[in-house]
């Protein structure tokens, strides 16, 4: 009996899982927030893995969450946080590698009035600076000090993987 070998699947069900996992749980915080009928003063999205292609996942779905919560709340302030691996996706070097990232997150700082931040000191950590970011992405000192700045205006965290 000849034996085919199976695709390894595990790997990538675990990551669409985690993947679906994260945007269940944006889409609760979210509709949460709709529900209420409320506006907050402001949600920050905070963005933390040791995934690189983190960030090319988990944008898109938190544009149309942030389209959601203006839609009901126009002019509700928004920020994104990205401090994990994941930021450097937003380098220039990887401009040419993930130009629809890039365009997503230029458009959202450029015409959807979005502050965009990555973590300063994990660049460094990896011999980065500011400059080897563009111009649309904020290099905060720290990506937990800038959240807890964002916090201390009764900003809403939603917190993903």
């Amino acid at each position: 009996m000849k034996q085919t070998r199976q695709p390894a699947s595990g790997p990538l069900l675990f990551i669409a899982l985690l993947v679906l996992q994260a945007s269940a749980v944006a889409a609760s915080e979210v509709e949460a927030l709709l529900a209420a009928g409320e506006a907050p003063s402001g949600v920050v999205f905070e963005i933390v893995s040791g995934d690189a292609d983190t960030l090319g996942r988990l944008l898109p779905g938190v544009r149309s969450d942030i389209e959601r919560l203006r839609a009901a709340f126009p002019g509700l302030p928004v920020a994104v946080v990205s401090h994990g691996e994941e930021q450097f996706a937003l380098t220039r070097k990887h401009k040419t590698k993930e130009p629809e990232l890039h365009a997503i997150a230029e458009e959202m700082v450029t015409g959807e009035n979005v502050d965009l931040h990555v973590c300063g000191a994990h660049a460094g950590w990896f011999g980065l600076d500011p400059g080897d970011f563009p111009d649309y992405v904020d290099v905060s000192a720290s990506g937990p000090a800038q959240i807890n700045d964002y916090r201390a205006l009764d900003y809403v965290l939603i917190t993903l993987p």
